[in-house]
């Protein structure tokens, strides 16, 4: 069995995304390997590798994590010179034990660029699913690793239009693939009848807006505050993780209802009571290429959705979604929307959506995106003169 070891800026038991729904599928047919960013702890006196073992499809995944002592100076993320050197020299052994010669090196940050110093793979892979040097606190050299991986990898895979007309002048070999969908699990949402009422939100009353994904510097926290003081009737529920900015830095209001991170399974039965459903993105530089997941998730919960002027959602999903450029026609969009089951031609207008928006989610189904990636990663490697030296380089020299 073929072989993928990724390098990852995300951890897998986060939010699940693009890379679990991928390497998952992936696992039918690939033995994976998914390296993470270290972690510091006080609670070792020694770095080692932490081994954890998760369910793919069909076959188990492999996450490894560097384990690094709070004691030791170091900086905790791919590419310092020293915790890199250190996780690369205790990688080595490890894939060498487990049989892995010639992997396919998969890059989800560039920051792991150095890999490609320790191992010497058959085939690389950078999947683009964000801009990462446009996202707040980005580390300074990412820039530069981006570049230099894009130049030198054999495939490059985006996750949206506006990364993929900015990625193919690095790199010919630069193929879209929008964010996919898993249509079934989704799709329970569109029976609310059906799912018990999550107890933390069975006290709300309708209009419920909601929005579920990471909650970061890329949220337009100024229009949820608009919405929530123009409409103190609305229950707007915002659903995920905070991270990289301050919980004292959303905007609080009786109807604004955060309730953190939530499992994927869990996330239809949330999604099952919104009326609305939420994009609602600031328009800045962390923006300007995202492609959000979320997207055909709403839509296949039958949900209408209002967002932002995301590129991409216009771009990609704009005969589906109703875009509002400023802040009031944000909100407007929502009152129509929310109007919409009083209109006499309501059901007209939901034939006519159901029908555009049954096209998007059987164009990008994960399951469709993981066979087309692993179809050019097969074709790749027959095309490719395959090194026939030993499978790992040496490591880099110690910088510390």
């Amino acid at each position: 069995m073929q072989d993928i070891v990724c390098v990852s800026h995300l951890r897998w038991d986060f939010v699940r995304q693009r890379p679990q729904h991928l390497l998952a599928r992936l696992a039918k047919d690939y033995r994976i390997t998914f390296v993470e960013e270290p972690l510091i702890s006080t609670q070792v006196r020694y770095p080692y590798l932490e081994i954890l073992k998760r369910d793919g499809f069909s076959n188990p995944i492999t996450v490894v994590r560097l384990i690094y002592p709070a004691t030791q100076e170091a900086w905790i993320g791919h590419g310092d010179a020293r915790t890199q050197t250190l996780y690369g020299r205790l990688l080595k052994p490890f894939l060498i034990g487990r049989g892995i010669v010639e992997p396919v090196l998969w890059f989800y940050t560039p920051m792991g660029y150095d890999f490609k110093q320790v191992i010497r793979p058959s085939l690389v892979v950078y999947d683009v699913m964000d801009q990462l040097s446009a996202f707040k606190d980005a580390p300074t050299p990412l820039k530069a690793f981006d570049e230099a991986l894009l130049s030198e990898t054999d495939l490059v895979f985006t996750g949206g239009i506006s990364l993929y007309r900015d990625k193919l002048p690095h790199n010919p070999n630069t193929h879209l693939f929008p964010s996919g969908i898993e249509i079934r699990h989704f799709a329970q949402a569109a029976e609310p009848d059906t799912l018990e009422c999550p107890k933390e939100i069975a006290h709300l009353k309708s209009p419920i807006l909601g929005y579920f994904g990471v909650v970061d510097e890329r949220m337009d926290l100024v229009l949820l505050e608009k919405m929530a003081i123009a409409h103190p009737e609305w229950n707007i529920l915002i659903i995920g993780p905070v991270v990289k900015i301050s919980h004292d830095d959303l905007p609080k209001a009786p109807n604004l209802h955060y309730l953190g991170m939530k499992a994927y399974a869990e996330l239809p039965v949330y999604l099952a009571r919104f009326d609305v459903a939420l994009i609602p993105f600031a328009r800045n530089e962390a923006t300007r290429f995202i492609s959000p997941t979320k997207t055909l998730e709403y839509m296949a919960a039958r949900k209408p959705i209002i967002s932002t002027a995301i590129n991409d959602v216009i771009e990609l999903y704009g005969k589906a979604v109703q875009v509002g450029w400023t802040h009031d026609e944000f909100i407007g969009c929502c009152q129509t929307a929310l109007g919409e089951s009083q209109n006499p031609l309501a059901s007209t207008i939901g034939a006519e959506r159901r029908v555009i928006e049954d096209t998007y989610l059987h164009q990008n189904t994960w399951d469709d995106t993981a066979g087309r990636m692993s179809a050019l990663i097969q074709k790749a490697l027959r095309t490719k003169t395959t090194p026939t030296a030993s499978a790992f380089q040496k490591p880099i020299a110690a910088n510390a």
